[in-house]
């Protein structure tokens, strides 16, 4: 020891200095971690209910490079300049070895009082915190700015050298992201019913999934040949579950328009009334079902759901034809269909009402699997993650990765599932056995 230790003026004054700096890099700690670790929907929440706190968390936490520099900032300013006044003092009292034990001593300080304990208190109440420190720290965001700016600048032109830049999109993408993986957790945690967490998860997926992943394919598709008897279109109409189809000339790329079935008896009903008392057959051969018969609406391939969605309510319309870049086309989808992405399968009561059509499990807990299913469907109904960015149908997927359209028997491992071709009809894959390995 090189001199008497004294309490004198000039330590207390530096003992309270390194205590308040303790108190500053608390802070700052503390609010770093609440602001990022809230809820920016809660805040939304809080600051729609009059929350002023609230809302200046928000407006904080909009630019959170900025907001995170100017906290940085902040906490090393404070830590070292209580480490050098620590290390001042304890030199002054205990001479060289005052060094080392500053160090120490300001370790622990600063790793208890200066960083878990806030940073706990934070994790456990984050938007509580964050409502009461965000006015200080947008006056330390103000104070800041100059130097933060500086500094941001100087590191994002340090990572463009690396070829690193930053996404202005990546915020809305991760907020996406956000929402989809606490949406899974929360079901995989028993918070969020499967029926629950399949909806949510459909009603996210619109803007990114386009309308060939869900339209009926053209082989599938009703059409009403225009060169029938009225009697026979007629007839077609009533027997049909739908109650729009689409009308075509000569060839079914030929569509003429969409025939309604109410529109349809509309007109018979109006050429009843006209000829009154006159043969029944005779006033049916007057029907012109071309003049009956909407304008078809037809949309590309590349189509979102959800721009198609908005479409449909625009036009007042339930129903669109997909065609390809060519103009061909492609298959037909409707408003239904859409729906059906985000509440499942919606069945009326001309509907045939099969629960998960096209998948059924053996006795040994196998699965004959319909190979027009979509991936999207199987997954839904079995929770399974078969990929489904190159293909949408099982048929598809097994077709994709075998590159080659397999013959009966054959079987293929991928994706942990191993898939047998049970039926196959020209170049169509009908039916898969899928069992997991």
């Amino acid at each position: 020891m090189s001199e008497t230790i004294t309490f004198d003026t000039d330590f207390w004054l530096t003992a309270a200095a390194i205590l308040g700096l303790l108190v500053m890099s608390a802070f700052f700690s503390g609010s770093e971690t609440a602001l990022t670790a809230s809820s920016r929907g809660k805040l939304k929440s809080q600051a729609d209910r009059g929350s002023k706190g609230a809302k200046s968390a928000m407006k904080v936490t909009e630019d959170s490079e900025r907001m995170i520099g100017a906290l940085l900032l902040g906490n090393n300013i404070v830590n070292i300049l209580a480490a050098s006044l620590a290390t001042a003092l304890l030199t002054r009292m205990f001479g060289d070895n005052g060094v080392a034990l500053a160090t120490s001593v300001m370790t622990v300080l600063v790793l208890i009082f200066g960083e878990v304990l806030p940073k706990t208190l934070s994790i456990t109440f984050p938007e509580s915190v964050a409502v009461r420190v965000a006015p200080l720290v947008r006056i330390l965001i103000l104070v800041f700015s100059p130097i933060v700016s500086l500094v941001r600048a100087l590191v994002r032109g340090m990572l463009r050298v690396f070829g690193v830049r930053a996404d202005p999109n990546g915020k809305m993408l991760a907020l996406r992201e956000d929402i989809m993986g606490a949406i899974a957790l929360g079901h995989s945690e028993g918070a969020v019913e499967k029926e629950d967490r399949d909806r949510l998860l459909g009603a996210l997926d619109l803007s990114h999934r386009t309308v060939d992943e869900i339209m009926r394919h053209r082989r599938q598709i009703e059409m009403i040949d225009a060169d029938q008897t009225p009697d026979e279109i007629i007839a077609q109409v009533l027997a049909s579950p739908h109650s729009r189809l689409p009308i075509f000339k000569d060839d079914e790329e030929n569509i003429l328009g969409i025939i309604h079935a109410k529109d349809l008896l509309r007109e018979v009903d109006r050429l009843r009334r006209q000829n009154a008392g006159a043969d029944v057959a005779a006033t049916i051969e007057e029907l012109d079902v071309v003049k009956v018969a909407m304008k078809p609406y037809f949309i590309p391939d590349t189509t979102s759901l959800d721009e198609q969605m908005r479409a449909f309510l625009a036009r007042n319309a339930h129903l669109a034809l997909v065609v390809d870049e060519y103009g061909s086309l492609q298959g037909l989808i409707t408003l239904e269909d859409i729906l059906e992405e985000i509440v499942g399968e919606i069945n009326d009561e001309f509907d045939a009402v099969v629960r998960n059509a096209g998948l059924k499990q053996t006795e040994n807990g196998d699965y004959i699997v319909d190979g027009a299913m979509t991936i999207r469907d199987i997954n839904r109904a079995m929770d399974w993650r078969l990929p489904d960015a190159e293909a949408n149908t099982i048929a598809g997927l097994v077709i994709h990765e075998a590159q080659m359209i397999p013959t009966e028997g054959q079987a293929f491992i991928f994706h942990g599932f191993r898939f047998q071709v049970v039926q196959r009809r020209e170049n169509r894959v009908v039916k898969l056995w899928v069992r997991g390995v």
